[in-house]
């Protein structure tokens, strides 16, 4: 489990099919072999490790679902240690489980803040609520718009310097976490209501 409050951008390394290899600092800090690191939202498992990098193994089902295909040696990837028991909870409940892609649709910058508009799926879509939480590439954020197709979130000058979001072009892919107590709910009512 994360929170989505990445730790710093992590530069790919090596990008075969089915092995990633991150360099990056803080991510290794207090890492083990076994542990947990979301690469832009997605939950892998660290394989291998030294002094500046990690290695992480990738399924076909995470390619089917995520950017993480698309990486190729040079790209920044937003990087989150797994939460502890003893962590706060600085944005929201991030599982590291991408349920699809979006598209950025635009950037505006508005004073300090930058505006990014990203298009979705509608299975992701129906979970977008104004005010409430999405991860973006593993990016905890609040959407302040929406419409049928496509929301937008606010960035913060601390997620423009830490994560890799703004340094993003309109057209590029970015991976898509809803809100898991939405789809909880969704659930329960589903499965409550008479056929």
């Amino acid at each position: 489990m994360f929170t989505g409050i990445v730790e710093e951008a992590g530069v790919v390394k090596e990008a075969e099919r089915g092995r990633l290899v991150i360099a990056c600092k803080k991510a290794l800090r207090g890492t083990h072999l076994g542990d947990s690191i979301a690469i832009n939202g997605v939950d892998l498992t660290v394989a291998h490790m030294d002094e500046d990098s990690f290695t992480s193994n990738v399924m076909p089902e995470t390619y089917r679902r995520s950017n993480l295909g698309q990486l190729k040696p040079g790209d920044l990837v937003n990087l989150e240690r797994a939460l502890t028991l003893s962590d706060r909870l600085g944005g929201h409940v991030v599982r590291g489980v991408v349920e699809a892609t979006g598209t950025l649709l635009s950037v505006t910058p508005e004073e300090d803040a930058v505006i990014a508009r990203y298009s979705a799926p509608p299975e992701i879509m129906r979970y977008v609520i104004v005010k409430g939480p999405i991860a973006i590439d593993g990016v905890s954020l609040t959407v302040i718009d929406r419409d049928e197709s496509s929301f937008a979130v606010s960035l913060v000058v601390y997620t423009q310097d830490v994560t890799n979001l703004t340094r993003k072009q309109p057209g590029d892919t970015v991976n898509l976490e809803s809100d898991i107590i939405a789809r909880y709910v969704d659930q329960l009512l589903k499965e409550a209501s008479p056929d």
